[in-house]
């Protein structure tokens, strides 16, 4: 018999109240009781980083963590990232770049970047890649995808100078 518990997050700015089983993922838990598919699952063992959500501001591999682990947390989604109908300037620079063929790594590379971006806010192409490093594309090549960083990287120091 399963074990169950009562979960309150914070999902992309709305607050959710749910029971969950003590044993369902992070990933499932958006997925399935939320409703918010754009997290994808792969591996289901945190080696692609195709489930990388934010909490609390940290990337993290959404299929390696439970519900009930992020009971009281804020988490912020690929759904999180656009501003309405707006697209945020990382997916923008995805869709200019073509940095998202199939799309399904996409949600976990714009949730890692995200935070990335936060942290090394004018990286160089060697650092794009090792940050990176953790998410698998079979289709791209990357380079896309670190043309579409370094192009977002740039615009934002450009508005920074402008000021």
């Amino acid at each position: 018999m399963s074990q169950t518990r009562s979960i309150a997050v914070t999902v992309n700015g709305r607050t959710y109240e749910k029971t969950v089983e003590t044993r369902r993922t992070l990933v499932d838990f958006l997925r399935v009781d939320l409703g918010l598919t754009g997290t994808h699952i792969g591996c289901e063992h945190g080696a692609c980083g195709a489930c990388t959500v934010r909490v609390e501001g940290e990337a993290v591999r959404s299929c390696l963590m439970l519900a009930v682990q992020a009971n009281g947390k804020s988490i912020v989604t690929v759904e999180g990232l656009a501003q309405g109908n707006a697209l945020n300037p990382l997916q923008q620079a995805f869709w200019e770049k073509n940095g998202l063929q199939c799309g399904f790594c996409t949600p976990g590379m714009l949730m890692t970047i995200s935070e990335f971006l936060e942290e090394v806010p004018s990286p160089t192409e060697e650092e794009v890649r090792e940050a990176l490093s953790g998410n698998v594309c079979r289709c791209t090549g990357y380079q896309a995808i670190v043309d579409a960083v370094l192009q977002v990287a740039a615009q934002a120091r450009a508005e920074k100078e402008a000021v």
